[in-house]
């Protein structure tokens, strides 16, 4: 399976995923962290890809979003942003509303 399509299988699996570096629980990068702390304020499930385990991905990724950091905030396979656009969208109010949405 190429790199694009395994991609879309991801999104297509997940309303909420996060493409980090690291885990929720370990975050490897502070950016990563701060979107991570943000989701978990909410409170609303999301699931995760740790790009650090899987480089094809990582380096497909910046490809197919044409977005070259991470993390990579995705809802309902919609590419959200990265951490500055989380943390507005969440310092807003307005994330909170769109992840409401989502899990309806």
């Amino acid at each position: 399976m190429d790199v694009k399509t395994r991609i879309k299988d991801q999104l297509g699996s997940n309303d909420v995923l996060l493409y980090m570096k690291g885990t929720p629980d370990f975050p490897q990068c502070g950016f990563s962290g701060q979107t991570v702390a943000a989701l978990n304020a909410i409170g609303k499930p999301y699931s995760f890809v740790n790009i650090f385990e899987d480089p094809e991905i990582r380096e497909g990724l910046k490809e197919y979003s044409n977005w070259p950091t991470f993390p990579q905030l995705y809802v309902k396979g919609e590419l959200i942003g990265g951490c500055d656009i989380v943390i507005e969208m969440y310092q807003s109010g307005e994330l909170q509303k769109l992840l409401e949405e989502s899990a309806a």
